[in-house]
């Protein structure tokens, strides 16, 4: 039972960033947090954590191990839970990464019904558009817009994604509407920070178009905020634009061109053969209230994803 202590302790300094925080957590003194990892070390016969005085770091054997006791701890939390007739509650800290915007519009204001249905969890969401190491930083999951690659997490398709180019009836009148997709070549295109291309299946297949324009930023709410605004055309997502779209203050240019259908939002986690209920239950919160067709998507397109 000794060695399963030290795997929790191992596991918890590297969640927490340090030997003292983790200490603080175990109700343990840093001293004996650094002799059971010493002791853990010692076993294995091989060094899993580089210290220093101000941070501790994975080695690459330190990173493998930690990988792969996480999901022992997990299940046998979930063995207790399950004993102690709690597995179908939800309880703890379940700590979250979620894509900026996403998280402020589709997630944030759903979160009262959840929590008040799970009174003894506690929810930490991360908003950030970057791509988070979700073993390494200790998340329980992450909420990801895009085509998902090859990887050791699970991932749970949640809902669709739509992505057109909009203008704003200011901007259509003032410039016209593109008739063909190479009008697009004589138009102001809201391009992406990193200057990301255009990829868009076309009636005749795929095109790609690299798009320039007047308004160059690192912000993709910017961007939403410039093509209301008139300045120019843009790709969007309809959760982003959705009631702009249907209240008329932005319309949809070449309908016939839109993004990859591969593009989806989908919520990862690491590969663990019980899953936390927290984490299990708020995924499924999150399944429902979207739904096979997005409550954005209503109304806009009513023939959109029959299938």
């Amino acid at each position: 039972m000794s060695n399963l202590a030290d795997m929790e302790i191992f596991a918890r300094v590297v969640s927490s960033g340090s030997m003292s925080a983790a200490a603080r957590e175990l109700s343990l003194s840093p001293a004996v947090v650094s002799k059971r990892l010493s002791r853990l070390e010692e076993r294995l016969g091989t060094r899993l954590l580089q210290r220093t005085t101000r941070q501790i770091a994975l080695t690459e054997a330190g990173q493998g191990y930690y990988e792969r006791i996480l999901g022992i701890l997990a299940g046998i939390e979930e063995a207790e839970d399950f004993v102690a007739r709690r597995s179908q509650d939800a309880r703890g800290t379940l700590k979250i990464s979620v894509p900026t915007s996403f998280g402020r519009m589709h997630i944030a204001p759903h979160l009262e019904p959840f929590m008040r249905e799970n009174s003894d969890l506690t929810i930490n969401m991360m908003l950030s558009d970057e791509l988070v190491d979700i073993v390494g930083d200790g998340y329980d999951l992450a909420i990801r817009i895009g085509e998902l690659s090859d990887s050791t997490l699970v991932a749970r398709r949640l809902a669709p994604v739509t992505r057109i180019l909009v203008a704003s009836p200011h901007y259509i009148s003032t410039r016209g509407m593109p008739q063909t997709f190479d009008d697009l070549d004589q138009h102001s295109c809201l391009a992406p920070h990193n200057n990301e291309a255009w990829r868009l299946e076309g009636p005749d297949g795929p095109v790609v178009l690299r798009p320039s324009g007047p308004l160059q930023t690192n912000s993709s709410e910017v961007v939403r905020e410039a093509v209301l605004a008139g300045i120019g055309i843009a790709q969007r997502s309809t959760w982003d634009i959705g009631p702009e779209l249907a209240a008329g203050k932005l319309v949809q240019v070449l309908p016939a061109y839109t993004a990859s259908r591969n593009v989806a939002i989908h919520a990862v986690y690491p590969s663990r053969q019980f899953l936390p209920a927290k984490v299990r239950l708020f995924i499924d919160y999150l399944a429902e209230l979207y739904g096979t067709v997005p409550y954005w998507d209503s109304g806009i397109y009513p023939e959109h994803h029959k299938q």
